[in-house]
């Protein structure tokens, strides 16, 4: 808190100047092995680092479709956002990128921990309650080429709009945007924003809702100043104000409630802000009354694009979950995992390893920022010894980082492994693909289990697992669902 406060003083200074056990059983609709193709993997990444680092391709947004009801949606993009890593190698990247996602995981447990301090929520009225029955699409990308592991869309922000990247965070509430003029700024794909230019721009009051809906908010001159700070060392100090929010150069979003940093460092290299997509007032989701978002994640090293939806159904043939939330923080999505299985094997781990308990503790939530799940330590060795069984003919190797179970898969064209599949207190079941958890760490074939054990209570479906398939928020049914290959 102290460094927070120093912040905010350093901000206003720089102002006068110009965020019961389970028996193994086998699963009658669950194939017990599946193939990964390691040669079409190992392709892409040697690909990959060999792009022009320099090459940064925008694709103009196209009009959008007008359906027969009153709904909006957008055409999906090919938009191309490329702007490869510095790291020397593959390798070098996914150290990379592993430290930032230890980072992320501390942040959220971080979060967590505070809880017994007590954390301030209020209940926002929504800016854009005619959207309600509006369906937003945006293209999504992944944050790879933008030099994070997080995955961006593109927003126009304020009026004219200025096209930004913006990182999506299921895990954060507040949204912000780089501002000038600029105390201290990273560098961003885009132009720094400049408020001047901007006809929507007006600042919050120190009374309104908005300001005191932050955590850590302070004033000057009746003025509401913000600070949002993550686990990993990352910043934003700045004015909370209200701008617009622009998708496809047509559908707005007007007076919503953002953090216009002045001030900001960290690992958000190449995007120019972050849109919030919790559960909490603040985030973008609870400022337009949406009833439900949705979004597809493209694989992690790939130049294509998928979409971020709000107010429109899932598929008919999604797989859907219980979606969970704690009484005790607003922020995270939890869903009502109940079991997972291995080789068509339901694994015995206790149901208590993935629930939610009376102190707020516990639980598993889907994250959109977080890269690898990460398990209680004797689910994820119950997983992961499973897994090491049914490869007993795959050449094991040394670990790498937080992996403990990897192979040198590079004398292969491709290799058959376990099926992996998680279950829901509903009896659905989400088997996920090969390359979803079987993951290449270099370009040379060594390929690692990407799960995590965890010390934290805290469980975590993360992106690498999402990646290729849309993932639905029925904010209004309490579900998740999930359309494999909807992207």
């Amino acid at each position: 808190m102290e460094k927070m406060g120093l912040l905010l003083a350093v901000y206003i200074s720089f102002l006068s100047i110009f965020s019961s056990p389970v028996l193994s059983r086998t699963l009658k609709s669950s194939s017990k092995s599946v193939v990964l193709d390691v040669s079409s993997t190992l392709t892409t990444t040697q690909d990959l680092l060999s792009l022009d680092s320099q090459n940064l391709v925008h694709v103009k947004h196209q009009k959008p479709i007008v359906s027969s009801g009153s709904s909006l949606s957008f055409q999906l993009h090919s938009r191309l956002g490329i702007r490869t890593s510095s790291d020397k190698d593959y390798r070098e990247l996914t150290l990379a990128r592993i430290n930032r996602d230890s980072a992320r995981v501390k942040a959220l447990q971080t979060r967590l921990d505070l809880l017994s301090l007590g954390i301030k929520r209020a209940d926002l009225t929504p800016l854009e309650e005619e959207l309600e029955d509006e369906k937003i699409e945006v293209p999504v990308i992944s944050g790879t080429s933008q030099g994070s592991g997080e995955y961006f869309c593109r927003v126009g922000v304020g009026n004219p709009p200025t096209e930004s990247y913006m990182v999506l965070d299921t895990g954060s509430d507040v949204n912000w945007v780089q501002c000038a003029p600029c105390a201290d700024c990273y560098q961003q794909a885009d132009p720094i924003f400049d408020p001047v230019q901007s006809t929507s721009f007006s600042t919050l009051t120190c009374d309104t809702q908005q300001c005191r809906s932050l955590d850590v908010s302070e004033c000057r001159n009746d003025t509401c100043l913000y600070e949002v700070s993550y686990g990993d060392g990352s910043y934003t100090v700045g004015d909370f104000v209200k701008e617009s929010f622009t998708f496809g150069n047509s559908a707005a979003v007007n007076n919503l409630a953002i953090g216009c940093g002045h001030n900001n460092e960290g690992l958000f290299v190449g995007a120019a802000g972050l849109i919030g997509l919790g559960g909490g007032s603040l985030s973008f989701p609870s400022q337009i009354n949406a009833s439900s978002f949705s979004y597809c994640l493209v694989d992690r090293d790939s130049d294509s694009a998928s979409t971020l939806d709000f107010n429109t159904s899932p598929p008919p043939d999604a797989i859907t979950a219980p979606l969970l939330r704690n009484s005790k923080l607003d922020t995270f999505y939890y869903v009502d995992l109940t079991g997972i299985g291995v080789s068509g094997e339901l694994l015995a781990i206790p149901p208590a390893n993935f629930q939610i308990n009376e102190n707020g503790d516990g639980g598993v939530i889907v994250d959109s920022g977080t890269a690898v799940t990460r398990l209680q330590t004797a689910a994820y060795d119950s997983l992961r010894d499973a897994f090491k069984a049914g490869t007993r003919d795959l050449p094991l190797t040394n670990g790498v980082a937080l992996f403990d179970t990897c192979y040198d898969l590079s004398s292969r064209q491709s290799v058959e492994v376990p099926t992996v599949s998680f279950h829901f207190s509903n009896g659905k079941e989400l088997s996920l693909p090969a390359k979803n958890y079987l993951i290449p760490v270099d370009s040379s074939g060594t390929f690692c289990l990407a799960f995590a054990p965890t010390t934290s209570s805290l469980g975590i479906i993360g992106n690498v697992q999402q990646q290729g398939t849309r993932v639905s928020y029925d904010l209004a049914n309490s579900l998740i669902a999930f359309s494999p290959n909807k992207c």
